[in-house]
């Protein structure tokens, strides 16, 4: 008569987890990275993060941010990466606290954003690409008011800056006039654009900043993918992390056609 052995459930995991790995192949194809799903009607306009992606005021990308503390060729039952990045490194949002300190203070972070102002219908307009956007930019746009949600495609998409890994002082983007004539002659909420910063750099750079936050009614949302995207009208997502305290997120933000 055979006597039964009772294993404890580690043991049995582990059984089964190598079961899985003794099945796998290492022959895989590797897996596709998209930025169209369901037929092209899902339009992913987030950067893929990686080494060499620019980071701010740096000619050497945001380097090596991902690392494997906990890897199954060493040993660990499982792999478990982790990571240390830029809270506005690559797509992102700003919150109030990123520019004013007391909105900071009073806890004004990427957790407290609103949601439905990150999440509904959005125009994806192309800017005149010889200047930033100025006042006389803006009122050129001819932006009906209602429009809740813009996203301004720019000369740094043709130049693919969010493809370089040096950080370019020359990228386009609101001056502060043009930043208060939006705030002033528009219902625009959502304030998207193609790099790293919403406002020109030099002098424009914290000013316009301001205009747009100073309320607490605008988000920024930041070094969208928006080559190869038709101009028009879709319903845009964004999601932030909910990072209690922080006054910047990574986000995934995609478009949908209508």
């Amino acid at each position: 008569m055979k006597r039964c052995v009772s294993l404890p459930p580690s043991f049995l995991i582990a059984i089964r987890l190598l079961s899985v790995a003794a099945a796998t192949t290492t022959d895989l194809p590797p897996p596709p990275r998209r930025e169209l799903y369901d037929n092209g009607r899902i339009i992913d306009i987030s950067h893929k993060y990686h080494p060499e992606m620019p980071d701010w005021d740096s000619g050497d990308g945001i380097g090596q941010f991902l690392r494997l503390p906990h890897s199954m060729k060493n040993g660990s039952f499982a792999n478990m990466s982790e990571m240390k990045l830029p809270t506005h490194t690559g797509t992102h949002v700003d919150s109030p606290g990123h520019v004013f300190d007391h909105y900071f203070d009073a806890g004004f972070d990427v957790d407290s954003l609103d949601l439905h102002i990150l999440n509904g219908p959005a125009l994806l307009i192309d800017v005149p690409r010889d200047k930033n956007i100025t006042a006389e930019v803006m009122k050129s746009l001819n932006i009906p008011r209602g429009v809740n949600r813009v996203l301004f495609r720019t000369l740094n998409t043709d130049r693919r800056l969010m493809f370089k890994k040096e950080f370019d002082t020359s990228y386009v983007g609101f001056t502060e006039d043009g930043a208060k004539w939006l705030v002033e002659n528009t219902d625009i909420k959502l304030v998207g654009i193609d790099y790293l910063s919403v406002a020109a750099y030099d002098y424009y750079l914290i000013p316009s900043h301001l205009v747009f936050l100073k309320d607490r009614e605008i988000i920024l949302v930041e070094a969208l993918k928006l080559d190869d995207v038709p101009a028009g009208t879709y319903a845009v997502h964004c999601l932030p992390l909910r990072l209690a305290g922080a006054e910047g997120s990574p986000i995934r933000c995609i478009l949908i056609k209508n």
